[in-house]
């Protein structure tokens, strides 16, 4: 007799597909089988069965400057994640100046550990202030933060022999870098060009950070991470330019991967001719592209050249986003994506550009191993059970009255999708059914992380 058993539906892995029932024992999956009894059964007959979502890019209630924080909370956040059926998130560590890595640490620990619904890593930032503390690298990695972000644009912005001591120190800890990766003296002269003959709409963000150098700046890590001999991440891709230096990396053998976005793959350029804030509301970076470079990605996604797909969530109201009307680059970059993730993604299944398997494995499997979370993203037993009820059919058109995240728009507002969760629970404890959360704040736990590559 098992705690829950979850009863007719048909197990979607990244490996297989298959009707079973799933048993689970004390929040951890026992047995695969059929005819199972559990003190409580959920029946998901004409359901696909799935691993929980794991999102490894997010940014809740994160500080922005100038006052700004993004709008979700941990809480808000968390929620919104599990009743789209992500069931994992890996969001970030910022530390202040003058600070060890372990304090910023704790004390992003202690925002997050009291809100959280379900279950969180933490990347830890490495700036240009973090440089004289590589040293301290080891001691966050055997803290729990197997994963460290570094940046080539904004105040975080590295130079290149900058970020060949940050991946020697990440390497020499066991940690895997993952890289925001711009050309930022091109995109700041192009700014500043801009601004100066009055180009200050936002039709001049994607303008002012060309693709062409997107891909220039993803070749350059990557020769760097070669050089160090480490494997490297490449967060939120968004053209065919930075997409076709991955696929070139992992042909030649080397451990790059690489992930992009639902933004970019429903979203486009044209979007920032809205008038007034309309056009300021999508305004993210990278930037949103052309249709071909939406097409691109899809298909980068089929053939495996890029091998995740998360959501760099990070929302700011339409009042925040109005402070850059009169000047694009003043705008807080950001939308919010993290609700509708794993059925955004789903449409490529429909679309028939790739199996449920790949869909799985963009969603689930491929992150967990990446991010170092041998207990999530797979069905299988011993694993914690993390699983998604998943209705092929029922459709929802996205809109702020649909969604729940903690924001007054969505860039994604009359996106219908088809595939949404019905069921979603996490360590076998039912967390979200049929669009409502009952997950207590604070039930949700930090993940110490050891990440697992080539994936």
């Amino acid at each position: 007799m098992f705690d829950t058993v979850i009863a007719h539906g048909t197990i979607v892995t990244s490996a297989a597909t298959f009707p079973a029932d799933v048993g689970v024992t004390d929040g951890v999956i026992a047995v695969l089988g059929r005819g199972l009894a559990g003190r409580r059964t959920i029946d998901a007959a004409g359901r696909y069965v799935i691993p929980g979502g794991v999102d490894m890019h997010v940014h809740l209630q994160m500080p922005a400057g100038d006052g700004i924080v993004s709008s979700d909370t941990f809480y808000t956040g968390t929620r919104a994640a599990a009743l789209g059926g992500t069931t994992t998130i890996v969001d970030f560590v910022e530390p202040l100046p003058g600070e060890t890595l372990l304090a910023a640490l704790g004390a992003r620990r202690a925002e997050a550990d009291p809100q959280v619904v379900i279950d969180y890593g933490l990347h830890m930032t490495i700036g240009p202030a973090e440089i004289p503390k590589l040293g301290q690298v080891a001691a966050a990695f055997a803290a729990g933060c197997g994963t460290f972000k570094l940046y080539t644009a904004y105040d975080f912005r590295l130079f290149d022999g900058q970020v060949m001591q940050a991946f020697e120190a990440i390497r020499d800890a066991g940690g895997l870098p993952v890289i925001h990766a711009e050309n930022w003296d091109v995109i700041t002269t192009l700014v500043g060009r801009n601004l100066a003959q009055g180009r200050t709409t936002p039709h001049w963000h994607p303008r002012s950070r060309p693709a062409l150098m997107e891909g220039e700046a993803v070749g350059r890590v990557i020769d760097v991470a070669t050089l160090v001999g480490t494997p490297l991440h490449i967060f939120h891709v968004s053209c065919a330019e930075a997409a076709a230096r991955i696929r070139s990396a992992r042909q030649r053998g080397l451990p790059i991967s690489g992930e992009t976005c639902p933004q970019y793959l429903f979203l486009d350029q044209d979007a920032y001719d809205a008038p007034g804030v309309e056009g300021c509301l999508p305004v993210c970076s990278p930037p949103l592209r052309t249709p071909v470079d939406q097409q691109a990605l899809w298909q980068a996604l089929a053939a495996g050249d890029l091998q995740v797909v998360t959501t760099d969530h990070c929302p700011f109201t339409r009042a925040d986003k109005a402070r850059g009307l009169d000047d694009f680059s003043r705008i807080p970059g950001g939308v919010p994506s993290i609700e509708m993730r794993l059925s955004a993604v789903f449409q490529g299944v429909r679309r028939g550009l790739f199996s449920l398997n790949r869909w799985v494995a963009l969603c689930c499997t491929a992150p967990a191993r990446l991010a170092g979370l041998p207990a999530k993203g797979d069905i299988a037993i011993g694993g914690d059970a993390d699983l998604v009820i998943f209705d092929p059919e029922r459709r929802l058109t996205l809109s702020t009255a649909s969604l729940h995240e903690q924001v007054d728009w969505t860039p994604y507002a009359g996106v219908e999708l088809q595939g949404w969760p019905e069921v979603v629970l996490s360590r076998g404890e039912v967390i979200a059914a049929k669009g409502v959360c009952t997950a207590a704040p604070g039930r949700g736990r930090f993940l110490s992380r050891k990440p697992q590559f080539p994936i």
